[in-house]
C-alpha cells in the first residue's frame, strides 16, 4: 500500500501531528506500507520508521522546502502569499513521485490522505493505465473548503473514482454525499488515539485548579481569537486562571498582539510546538481543555477533534464549540458544547467547570468510558484494515 500525505513526522518524536504515521505503523503489521511525503530541511530522504518505509520527495532547493509542515499548507499560503510560488513545484514533484512509485513498486492500493492535492494527483496518476485501487481519506479542510463550482466538480470526480472513501466524522460523510459522491463507498472512520497505554489518566500527577489548555495548530479555524476574547471575563471572576497554548502556526503573532490589547498577555503562555511524548502530561495537569473551533469565511472548519479525544483520554474536562465535526465525540453528552464564536458563552461554561471540579472530572470519566469503544487505535485500525483488505481482494 502506497500512502500519500503532506503531514507526517519529519523525524522521530517530531512535533508534527502523527496520526497518519500511527495508522500506517499499525497497518504495517498486515500490509507492506510505503509512505510518500514532501521533504523538509533536516529530514531523511528515505528511512524506516517502526516498520513503515518512508520516502520523501524534493520539490525545491532544501532551504526553500517550507510549504508543508509547521502549521499546514493553507494557513501558510494565507499568511505568506509568496509561498504560492512553491505550490506548482510541490504538485509537479508529488505527481512525478507517485508515478515513479506506481511504476517501480506497483502497489495494490494507493491511500491518499486529503483530497487536495493528494487525492487529485493520485487519481490522475492511476488514471494513466496503472493497476492500483484508490482509497481517499478526507480530514475536513478539503471537503469543507475549496467550494468553488470547479473545485466541487473536481472533488466529486476524484472521490467517485476511488474504490473507498473514508471521512473522519459524520458531518464529513454528509458533505461528501452533498457533492454527489456514491454513498455506498463513504465510510466514517476517524483517526485513532492510544487510549490503552498513552492517553490515560495518571493520578500521580496533580490536576491544576486553574490552568486552561489548548493544543493544536494556531490557525483561524481553531478560534483562538474567541478564546482570548473570553479571558477578561474569566479573569474578572477567577484572577488565578492562566491559559497555556501549545502549538504553532502563522497566526501566533496576531494572537500575541490580541492578548496584549486585551490586557491578558501575562496570563497567556504560548509554549510552541510540543513533542508528542510530552502531550499526555499536559492534558493530565490542565483543569480544563478548550476547543474553541469556528467556521472561517472560506468554509474551513475542524473535521474531527483528535486533541479533544486525547484530552478526554487523560481524564481532562473539555469545553468545545458545537461544530458538526465534533458531535461524533460527545453524542448525547453535549452539555459542554457552546455556540461557535461566542466568547461570553465560552467563558460561562469554562467558569462552571472551574467552579465545580468534582462534577467536571466525573463527566470526563464518563466520556472516557464511552470514547474508548469508538476511537481507540485498536478499533480504528481494524476498520481500515478490513476496507483495505476488501479493496485488494476485489
Amino acid at each position: 500500500m502506497l500512502v500519500l500525505t503532506s503531514m507526517f513526522p519529519r523525524w522521530r518524536d517530531d512535533t508534527e501531528p502523527g496520526f497518519v504515521f500511527e495508522l500506517c505503523r499499525r497497518l504495517a503489521a498486515r500490509f507492506d506500507v510505503r509512505v510518500l511525503a514532501p521533504h523538509a530541511p533536516g529530514a531523511a530522504m528515505d528511512e524506516l520508521m517502526d516498520g513503515v518505509e518512508v520516502v520523501r520527495y524534493r520539490y525545491a532547493p532544501q532551504r526553500l522546502e517550507t510549504l508543508a509542515y509547521g502549521g499546514g499548507i493553507v494557513p501558510k499560503l494565507r499568511k505568506r502569499p509568496l509561498k504560492w510560488l512553491l505550490v506548482p513545484l510541490l504538485l509537479v514533484a508529488q505527481y512525478r513521485a507517485i508515478r515513479r512509485e506506481l511504476r517501480r513498486w506497483r502497489p495494490a492500493v494507493v491511500h491518499a490522505h486529503w483530497i487536495v492535492p493528494q487525492g487529485i494527483l493520485a487519481a490522475l496518476s492511476i488514471g494513466r493505465g496503472k493497476r492500483a485501487a484508490l482509497a481517499i481519506t478526507s480530514h475536513g479542510t478539503d471537503l469543507f473548503a475549496f467550494n468553488s463550482a470547479p473545485m466541487r466538480r473536481i472533488k466529486r470526480r476524484v472521490l467517485n473514482k476511488a474504490a473507498v472513501v473514508t471521512v473522519v466524522s459524520e458531518a464529513l460523510r454528509e458533505a461528501a454525499a452533498g457533492l454527489g459522491v456514491d454513498t455506498d463507498k463513504i465510510h466514517v472512520a476517524p483517526m485513532g488515539v492510544d487510549l490503552q497505554s498513552r492517553f490515560t489518566p495518571d493520578r500521580r500527577i496533580e490536576r491544576s485548579a486553574s490552568e486552561l489548555l489548548f493544543v493544536g495548530r494556531i490557525a483561524p479555524s481553531k478560534g483562538l481569537n474567541v478564546l482570548l476574547d473570553a479571558m477578561p471575563g474569566i479573569l474578572a471572576s477567577r484572577p488565578d486562571v492562566s491559559l497555556t497554548i501549545a502549538g504553532f502556526g502563522p497566526e501566533e503573532s496576531a494572537l500575541r498582539a490580541q492578548a496584549t490589547r486585551l490586557g491578558v498577555a501575562e496570563k497567556v503562555a504560548f509554549i510552541g510546538a510540543i513533542q508528542q511524548s510530552a502531550l499526555p502530561d499536559l492534558y493530565r495537569r490542565a483543569a480544563v481543555f478548550i476547543a474553541p473551533y469556528v467556521r472561517t469565511a472560506s468554509g474551513e472548519q475542524e473535521g474531527f477533534g483528535l486533541t479533544i479525544v486525547e484530552a478526554i483520554g487523560c481524564g481532562c474536562p473539555v469545553v468545545s464549540t458545537d461544530m458538526p465535526g465534533l458531535r461524533d465525540i460527545f453524542g448525547a453528552h453535549a452539555g459542554h458544547m457552546v455556540e461557535p464564536g461566542s466568547a461570553n458563552a465560552l467563558a460561562a461554561v469554562v467558569m462552571r467547570l472551574l467552579d465545580d471540579p468534582v462534577v467536571a472530572r466525573q463527566r470526563a470519566e464518563e466520556q472516557r468510558r464511552r470514547i474508548v469503544a469508538k476511537f481507540d487505535w485498536i478499533v480504528v485500525t481494524e476498520r481500515y484494515a478490513d476496507w483495505i483488505g476488501h479493496v485488494i481482494s476485489t
